[in-house]
């Protein structure tokens, strides 16, 4: 195996093997080029389909037919020929197309004439009081657990926050047979009001809202208490037997009732953004998206940015879901295979109309989605206790602080008071940076900007570098 480690020359490198990443480098393999998809894990699946290839029968069923659905593309993709470099961290991609990654300790690169970036989604920050405590979990790790390893809380958890994914995951834990505490939902009555606008469309995707129907039936008749309309929220520390402060109870008010609720599992949710970090690190341009209330890259229809030859397929460009992500997958392989001759511009566009029509069909939701699930502003932008940087500690209120003084930026705030200098290299606490600084200088998230990032986009040693 050498020669994963060794510089080589090939047609496309996909970067991240969920189901745009997967879709691909299928497509692109069946066109007759060279396809290398590289990617973390030790299979395909990404983070929606993580472990797809070794889930038994009764973890699919647990998890439901959307899971189930990965199995397919997985199949698709292992039989199309492409290459599959697993275990491997993707640390730099360049403007010119070269791909550098870490694998068993070693370094390696591969100079791609067209790359695609299949990088998904993460986790919005949920900066509230107590968020950092042993105990407060995401529903998406606490979903990555359930799906890689068949792990549940040994206790009855408390699910909190909004969006599609708390529910689901709410939903797995009920089939699972594991006993919830609470589900505490922030959405408010204005959300729905809003999210009216957008019914016309959401009924054309009835087969998703009626997938959402199911969820919160399944729920309350499971008897699962279900608080809406959730306001205030904050988690309780506890002492435990070596005087370490751990997660006990999550309080709220709802409905004009305040409320807690103890539990020592406690899984927030409000949503997820496009991961921003590679495209970020080549200076595409990127645009405020104040519909999903995150940054996106700027793209043009098949996805490719304004570094010539770097295409974004799936939730790195904007959140669409997996279905969504596998299509433009697909138009992002077509078009790559198409500037490299591989395929002519007639066959293309002769695919492409399939697969533009199946993404207009699995959008169609998106935006009712975003204007029913919108994060509140106080689940985004803190009150100044709260710690908004988990890994230098830095609160909001020293973020405050720090504009009083002069700081314009996420950037400047690394200066002041090293915000995102980090291990997580400021994923975490990136937007929420960003929408502080905005809100204390009353300007617009576009014009405070976002994190510079640069290489490495994952850590690792001066040895292993200049191991290359």
């Amino acid at each position: 195996m050498a020669a994963d480690f060794a510089s080589e020359n090939v047609d496309v490198v996909v970067v991240g093997a969920g189901p745009a990443g997967m879709s691909a480098a299928a497509r692109a393999a069946r066109a007759g080029l060279s396809v290398v998809l590289l990617d973390e894990q030790d299979a395909v699946g990404g983070q929606i389909y993580r472990a797809i290839g070794r889930a038994d029968a009764q973890r699919k069923e647990i998890l439901g037919p959307d899971y189930a659905i990965g199995a397919s593309i997985a199949d698709a993709f292992a039989q199309s020929g492409a290459r599959h470099v697993a275990n491997a961290s993707v640390w730099q991609v360049t403007r010119e197309h070269a791909v550098h990654y870490l694998k068993d300790g070693k370094v390696g690169s591969f100079a791609a004439q067209r790359v695609i970036l299949a990088s998904g989604a993460l986790e919005r920050p949920f900066p509230i009081p107590g968020w950092t405590l042993p105990g407060v979990m995401t529903a998406g790790a606490a979903q990555i657990l359930l799906k890689s390893a068949g792990e549940v809380p040994s206790s009855a958890p408390v699910l909190a926050g909004c969006g599609p994914l708390l529910y689901l995951l709410g939903w797995q834990y009920v089939r699972a047979g594991v006993p919830i505490r609470a589900l505490v939902d922030t959405t408010r009555h204005e959300d729905r009001w809003r999210a009216k606008r957008h019914l016309l469309s959401a009924l054309r995707a009835w087969p998703f809202l009626s997938k959402g129907l199911h969820l919160i039936r399944t729920l309350r008749e499971a008897r699962v208490p279900i608080y809406e309309a959730a306001d205030n929220l904050s988690v309780d520390g506890k002492a435990d037997s070596n005087g370490v402060q751990r997660a006990a109870a999550l309080s709220f008010t709802s409905q004009g009732r305040t409320h807690r609720v103890e539990a020592d599992v406690i899984l927030l949710h409000q949503g997820v953004v496009p991961n921003t970090q590679f495209t970020q690190a080549l200076r595409a341009t990127h645009r405020w998206n104040d519909a999903q209330l995150c940054f996106t890259p700027q793209v043009d229809a098949w996805g490719e940015l304004d570094v010539p030859g770097i295409f974004v397929a799936g939730d790195g460009a904007g959140i669409g879901g997996a279905q969504a992500a596998a299509e433009q997958g697909t138009l992002a392989a077509l078009a790559a295979a198409a500037q490299l001759g591989a395929i002519d511009a007639a066959t293309r566009d002769r695919e492409a109309a399939v697969h533009r029509a199946a993404l207009e069909r699995v959008m169609r939701i998106r935006p009712f989605l975003d204007s029913l699930y919108r994060p509140r502003d106080a689940n985004r932008i803190p009150a100044d206790s709260t710690v908004v940087c988990r890994c230098e500690e830095v609160t909001a209120g020293e973020l405050r602080g720090f504009v009083a003084l002069g700081c314009v930026g996420p950037n400047q705030a690394k200066s002041f008071g090293r915000c995102g200098m980090g291990p997580c290299q400021g994923r975490m606490c990136g937007l929420t940076v960003t929408e502080v600084i905005a809100d204390a200088r009353k300007v617009s998230p576009e014009e405070v900007g976002y994190y510079r990032i640069r290489p490495p986009i994952k850590p690792l040693t001066l040895g292993e570098l200049a191991g290359e």
